[in-house]
C-alpha cells in the first residue's frame, strides 16, 4: 500500500509485521508530524458485520487505557473496506525474539517483565477488558529495558476457538483451561498466560508442546506443567511457585488479580517474599476434557507402525472395554496406596509433633497482616518468644500499622526466649517527585523515551502553529519544563504544525490606514511605499505586494498613490512679462519669453504661450511666452514711405 492515505491523515509506508488478523505497517501522521503504526484488518474480518461492531467497541475502549506498560491506541477508523488502528510506533523487539536469540533471562529480569505485563493487565481489568492472547509475541521490549503490550481490545473481538490449523499453534501455547473449553473468561484467564510467559522466559522452552493446536490445547487442560527448575536449575524456588500458582488448572487457585500479582512480585524482588501458598498444589487431571463443543480424551501414543482402518468388532470393544477395567483397577489400587501412605505420614508427623513438644522449642505464630499491637501482644502471650526489633517500611499491599513479614517465619520451631523481627507497614510508598524535563525540539519518539527516564506518562495533544520549530517537533509541553510534579503524572506536549498560513485581505482601493488597519488585524507586518498615479486618487492603495494566502506574520506591502505628477497649466496671455513669469513659475512650470512685434497689444505684454492655458503638463515643463515689443518701425524716403520687419529676439527668464 505505497503512499495510500487512510483517513486523509495517515500516510502508509513500509510493512512491518504480519499478524493472524492484520497487517502492520509503519506510517506518518501527517497533521502531527510523527511516525506511527498502523494496524490494518485482514478482508476475512473487515467484512463480517459482527466483527465490525465488535471492533469498534474495543478499539475505543483500548485507547482509553493508559499506562507506561501499554501501547498506546491514537486513533481508528474505516477507510473505505479497511479498518484500521493508529498506534504508538515502538522501537525495539518482542518478548519471543529475544527468548529465541539469548535464551531464558535470569529470574530478576523475569520477574520485573511479568510485574510490568500485571500492571498492565491491571489497568485493562479496571476497564474490563480481559486481553485473551497474553503472549511473548504481543510483548514488545523496549531500548530501555521496558516492555508494552499490544493488541489490548483485539483479542476479544476474535474469534477464540481453536482449529487445527497450525497458524493458532502459537496462541495455543498461552491459551488457559477455561478458554480452550469455551467457558466464561475473567482477570484469571490473562494470568494463567502471563504465567505461561515468565515460565518461558525463565526456562527458554514453553511448558506444553505438540504437532498442533488442539495437542497442545488438550496439554493444557489435562496435563501439569513440569517444574521450571527441572529445566533451569538455576530458578529461584520463590518465582517458581509465583510461576506454578499463574498456572493452577483450576481458576480459583490462581492469583485473583493482576494487582495481588504485583505485589507479591515486588515483594520478589525486594526479598520480602517467603513462600507463595498453594503455588505447587497439583490439581486432580480430568478423564476427559471439552474443548469447546467437543468432548475428547487425553491423547495416548500412536504406534509407529502401519494404522489400518477397519471396522470395530464387538470381540475388540469387550477386549477394549476389559482393558479399561483393568486399568481402572490399577488405578484405584495406586489410589489406595498413596492414600495409605499420606496416612502413614500423617501419623508420623502427630508422632513427632507430640515428642517435640517437651523438646524446648516452639513453632513462631504467624503474624503476618496483625496490627503491630496484636502482633507484639500475640509474642508476649506465648510466654516463650520475645518482641525484638520492629522495622517500617513501605508497602502496597498490607495496610499502614500491619506486619508484612516476620524474622523468624511462622511455623519454624525456635528455642525459648527467640526474638521475633517484624516488618510493619507504612502504607503505600508516595510517589517519587520528578522534575519536568525540557522537551524543546524534541521528536516525538525523543520526547517519549525522554519523559520515560522520568518515569512520567506522555501524551500528545492537538499540535500548534510556529514560525520557530519545524515541523513534527516539539513547540509547547504542559506543565512547562522545570515544574516538579509525581512520578506517573502526565506531561503532554505540543508538536509543531509549522507557520500558520492565512488568508490575505485584499486591500487595493482602499485608504492607507484602513489597509494597514486590516492587514495586521490579520497577523501581518505593513510595508507603505507611494507613487504617483494620473488613475487613483492620492491617498488610495494602488497594488499590494501578496494576495491569497501567506505565512501569518509574514510582510506585506503597499503602494498608495502620491497623485498625478502632471499640472494644470495657468493661461497668462494677457499678462504683462513680469506677472506671467510669476504665475508659472509659483505653478510649477519653467518659463522661456520671447520677444514678437504686435501692431495691436501693447509692449511688454504676453502675446500667447506654449502649452497653452489649461492644458496638462508635467510639473518642471517649460512654458513659452511670447510677448510684444510694440509696432515694427517705419522709415520715409522721398515722397514714399517703406515699413521695416526688425525681427523677434527671444529670452529665457
Amino acid at each position: 500500500m505505497p503512499q495510500r492515505i487512510l483517513g486523509g491523515r495517515y500516510a502508509v509506508q513500509d510493512k512491518v509485521g504480519t499478524g493472524g488478523m492484520a497487517i502492520v505497517y509503519r506510517g506518518l501522521d501527517q497533521v502531527l508530524g510523527r511516525t506511527v503504526a498502523i494496524k490494518t484488518m485482514l478482508p476475512q474480518y473487515a467484512t463480517d458485520p459482527s466483527f465490525a461492531a465488535r471492533f469498534k467497541q474495543e478499539a475505543q475502549a483500548a485507547a482509553a487505557l493508559q499506562s507506561p506498560y501499554i501501547v498506546s491506541v491514537y486513533d481508528w477508523g474505516k477507510d473505505g473496506d479497511t479498518y484500521y488502528i493508529v498506534m504508538e510506533y515502538l522501537r525495539g523487539t518482542d518478548l519471543k525474539s529475544g527468548i529465541r536469540k539469548h535464551g531464558a533471562l535470569d529470574c530478576k529480569k523475569v520477574a520485573q517483565i511479568g510485574s510490568q505485563i500485571a500492571l498492565a493487565l491491571s489497568v485493562a481489568h479496571r476497564h474490563d477488558i480481559i486481553h485473551r492472547d497474553i503472549k511473548p509475541q504481543n510483548i514488545m521490549v523496549q531500548p530501555d529495558g521496558n516492555i508494552k503490550v499490544m493488541d489490548f481490545g483485539i483479542a476479544r473481538a476474535k474469534n477464540s476457538h481453536l482449529t487445527q490449523d497450525n497458524s493458532v499453534l502459537g496462541t495455543a501455547h498461552y491459551v488457559s483451561p477455561e478458554q480452550t473449553q469455551g467457558k466464561e473468561l475473567g482477570p484469571t484467564t490473562d494470568i494463567y498466560s502471563l504465567g505461561i510467559v515468565m515460565y518461558e522466559a525463565a526456562t527458554g522452552t514453553v511448558p506444553f508442546d505438540g504437532d498442533d493446536a488442539i495437542t497442545v490445547a488438550l496439554k493444557q487442560v489435562n496435563e501439569q506443567p513440569e517444574p521450571p527448575s527441572q529445566r533451569n536449575p538455576a530458578i529461584d524456588p520463590s518465582l517458581e511457585g509465583i510461576i506454578l500458582k499463574c498456572m493452577q488448572k483450576d481458576p480459583a487457585n490462581r492469583f485473583q488479580t493482576a494487582d495481588e500479582l504485583v505485589r507479591v512480585l515486588h515483594d520478589y524482588l525486594a526479598g520480602r517474599l517467603q513462600a507463595v501458598n498453594t503455588a505447587t498444589s497439583v490439581m486432580a487431571v480430568p478423564a476427559t476434557a471439552q474443548i469447546g463443543n467437543t468432548t475428547t480424551r487425553p491423547m495416548r501414543p500412536v504406534s509407529t507402525g502401519t494404522v489400518r482402518t477397519r471396522q470395530t468388532t464387538a470381540t475388540e470393544l469387550a477386549r477394549q472395554q476389559q482393558e479399561q477395567g483393568e486399568k481402572k483397577h490399577r488405578r484405584n489400587m495406586a489410589i489406595g496406596v498413596i492414600l495409605g501412605i499420606i496416612a502413614a505420614v500423617a501419623v508420623v508427623v502427630g508422632v513427632i509433633s507430640v515428642l517435640g513438644s517437651g523438646s524446648g522449642t516452639q513453632k513462631v505464630p504467624n503474624l503476618v497482616n496483625m496490627t503491630q499491637e496484636d502482633a507484639v501482644s500475640t509474642i508476649q502471650d506465648t510466654g516463650w518468644f520475645e518482641v525484638g526489633e520492629i522495622k517500617e517500611e513501605y508497602s502496597d499491599s498490607v495496610d499502614e500499622g500491619c506486619v508484612i513479614d516476620q524474622d523468624p517465619a511462622a511455623g519454624k520451631s525456635f528455642a525459648k526466649g527467640t526474638e521475633i523481627t517484624l516488618y510493619v507497614s507504612k502504607g503505600k510508598e508516595p510517589a517519587k517527585d520528578e522534575t519536568v524535563p525540557d522537551l524543546s525540539d524534541m521528536t516525538a519518539s525523543e520526547a517519549e523515551a525522554e519523559l520515560a527516564k522520568y518515569n512520567l506518562v506522555s501524551k500528545a495533544g492537538d499540535g500548534v502553529y510556529s514560525e520557530d520549530v519545524e515541523v513534527g517537533h516539539v513547540a509547547q509541553q504542559d506543565p512547562p519544563a522545570g515544574t516538579t510534579i509525581k512520578a506517573g503524572d502526565t506531561v503532554t506536549y505540543q508538536l509543531s504544525l509549522g507557520v500558520e498560513e492565512v488568508d490575505v485581505p485584499d486591500v487595493a482601493g482602499s485608504s492607507e490606514s484602513s489597509a494597514t488597519s486590516a492587514l495586521q488585524d490579520a497577523g501581518f507586518t505593513v510595508s507603505v511605499q507611494y507613487s504617483d498615479s494620473d488613475t487613483v486618487q492620492k491617498g488610495v492603495v494602488i497594488r499590494q505586494s501578496v494576495t491569497g494566502t501567506a505565512a501569518k506574520g509574514s510582510d506585506v506591502t503597499i503602494t498608495v498613490s502620491s497623485g498625478s505628477s502632471k499640472t494644470s497649466v495657468p493661461s497668462v496671455v494677457g499678462y504683462s512679462q513680469a506677472d506671467a513669469t510669476t504665475t508659472l513659475r509659483n505653478s510649477g512650470f519653467a518659463v522661456n519669453v520671447s520677444q514678437q512685434s504686435s501692431s495691436s497689444v501693447a509692449a511688454g505684454v504676453v502675446i500667447s504661450q506654449n502649452p497653452g492655458g489649461g492644458t496638462s503638463a508635467t510639473n518642471g515643463t517649460t512654458v513659452t511666452i511670447a510677448v510684444s515689443t510694440g509696432p515694427a518701425a517705419s522709415t520715409e524716403t522721398g515722397g514714399g514711405e517703406t515699413s521695416t520687419d526688425t525681427g523677434t529676439d527671444t529670452a529665457t527668464q
